[in-house]
């Protein structure tokens, strides 16, 4: 019943595609067990359904366990792929690629976005729509096959035909992780703290965070991703310490 609603659904909202098991079965590489995982990571908030109790069912929930699986697993490729690196390097690479720019574009390169139960006018709003999308595909996979079928498909189809690594390597764009560098190198804490959520006038949450260096809260960022307001307050916050130096021997001293 429930997939049979969001096909409806999509067909609602003039998205034809085909059998979505096997479209997911040639991109992930195996055999998807239990469809309905898939199905509702590839459901929007704005195109929710209800189950029999009456609760909302959309990919939400699944971005959030894909988010930490996410993480994890890029963890455990990065350090058996670069065994000489330290930890600097790998978390800065880590970052690169969790990041929600690199999701957003690995989601369309691996058709994800034809195969979304989405209203178009939602993701021209939302750019991470898109890349959320792939963190909820991530969480589906592991509920539905475990941690080694998520291992198996980023190591043998991402990594291998869509992430550039070389590239990542050399492009510094994670503000964030530049910052998370720089407090490894000074041994300053820095922390970042998300602590408003309100909506722009097409009902997309727009996130508000604070970052907090050596305990000191020295910029803010806002966007429509908790990642994207992290990176705008530590590109802020860099901004700050390479022009202030007080502010920078502040920080330094105070550790």
């Amino acid at each position: 019943m429930f997939l049979q609603t969001i096909v409806e659904k999509l067909r609602l909202l003039g998205r034809p595609r085909k059998e979505p098991y096997f479209m997911l079965k040639k991109l992930l590489g195996f055999a998807p067990k239990n469809m309905e995982h898939y199905e509702l990571a590839l459901l929007h908030k704005s195109s929710c359904v209800k189950d029999g109790q009456g609760h909302k069912l959309n990919n939400e929930r699944l971005e959030y366990l894909g988010d930490a699986v996410l993480e994890a697993v890029v963890s455990d490729i990065l350090y058996k792929l670069f065994p000489a690196k330290g930890e600097g390097y790998l978390t800065s690479l880590r970052s690169k690629i969790v990041q929600r720019e690199t999701l957003n574009k690995l989601a369309v390169d691996i058709g994800m976005d034809k195969m979304m139960v989405v209203p178009r006018l939602t993701h021209s709003h939302n750019v991470n729509v898109f890349g959320n999308a792939f963190e909820a595909l991530i969480g589906a996979i592991y509920l539905d096959k475990g941690y080694a079928y998520v291992l198996r498909f980023m190591k043998d189809v991402v990594f291998k035909s869509y992430l550039d690594i070389p590239s990542l390597a050399v492009v510094e764009q994670n503000f964030k992780s530049r910052l998370i560098e720089w407090g490894h190198k000074y041994k300053v804490t820095v922390d970042f703290d998300t602590y408003s959520e309100k909506k722009d006038k097409d009902n997309n949450i727009v996130f508000r965070s604070k970052v907090l260096v050596g305990g000191m809260a020295i910029a803010e960022g806002s966007g429509y991703s908790k990642r994207s307001s992290h990176q705008e307050a530590a590109k802020r916050a860099l901004g700050k310490i390479n022009s202030d130096r007080d502010l920078f021997q502040t920080l330094i001293r105070n550790m």
